[in-house]
């Protein structure tokens, strides 16, 4: 479903400033494979997720993502295969569009520049109905007026109206609060079950980490330090990870943020 192969990114080469972010990383991911990822401050993760939406072109390797190279294709042009949520609840929708135009837009109509059709109308209700929310009754409301929590729920259901090819996750319950962020991360489960897509998520919870999806990788300093699943990954606990962090990186882990999750 997903290949990288021995892409490469450095920022400001040359410079002072000069900043390896990916180094020489290869990746494969078959179809329905869930990943989360976790990785201190500047591993690379996001870099990793922006090399793959299109953000920037990397500077050697390749992307082949459903049997297309993608490794040149404009972010605009990918963002139709590939949906994506941010840590920041703001990004992803239109917040001067009402909740019926952004998922009208979403689902590949024309949102404010033509007329929502009734059945159309009837599958937004019922799709937001199961955000248990009560946005089915807010529809024309501009999405503005939501709460973070509301907001990043819409725009996970936009990011999937149309399944996509691959889904990233970018720490996307990270800014919400607990109760929010459990509905959030249960609601991602269920879409990501049903509609049996090929998923990357990027935590910050080493636990989250082994206990969703398939497989856990571990990033440091732009590469894949650790790739584990099936019934390895079963019997791994946060000390474990801890543990091989270390020998495969010849540091302990220092990031406060992941040891207090």
């Amino acid at each position: 479903m997903l290949t990288l192969s021995h892409i490469s990114k450095t920022f400001n080469p040359g410079t002072v400033n000069e900043k390896a972010a990916i180094r020489d990383l290869s990746l494969h991911l078959d179809e329905g494979d869930f990943v989360t990822i976790i990785g201190a401050n500047g591993a690379g993760k996001s870099t990793l997720f922006n090399a793959i939406a299109g953000s920037f072109f990397t500077d050697s390797g390749s992307i082949t993502l459903a049997g297309r190279d993608i490794t040149f294709l404009p972010e605009y042009k990918r963002a139709k295969i590939i949906g994506r949520l941010f840590q920041d609840p703001m990004l992803g929708s239109a917040p001067g569009m009402t909740i019926e135009e952004n998922l009208a837009l979403a689902a590949g109509g024309g949102g404010w520049l033509s007329t929502v059709t009734k059945a159309e109308k009837t599958r937004f209700r019922d799709r937001l109905a199961l955000l248990d929310m009560g946005l089915e009754d807010r529809m024309k409301q501009p999405v503005g007026l939501l709460s973070g929590g509301q907001r990043q729920a819409l725009t996970l259901m936009m990011a999937t109206m149309v399944p996509p090819k691959l889904l990233l996750l970018d720490e996307h319950t990270a800014a919400l609060d607990p109760g929010t962020a459990e509905k959030v991360l249960a609601l991602t489960k269920q879409i990501v079950e049903e509609n049996k897509l090929t998923c990357m998520m990027i935590t910050h919870n080493m636990q989250q980490a082994l206990e969703l999806g398939t497989r856990t990788l571990m990033m440091d300093a732009g590469n894949i330090l650790l790739d584990v699943g099936g019934s390895e990954r079963e019997g791994l606990t946060v000390d474990d990870l801890l543990a091989r962090f270390k020998a495969g990186a010849g540091k302990a882990l220092t990031n406060d943020r992941m040891l207090l999750s």
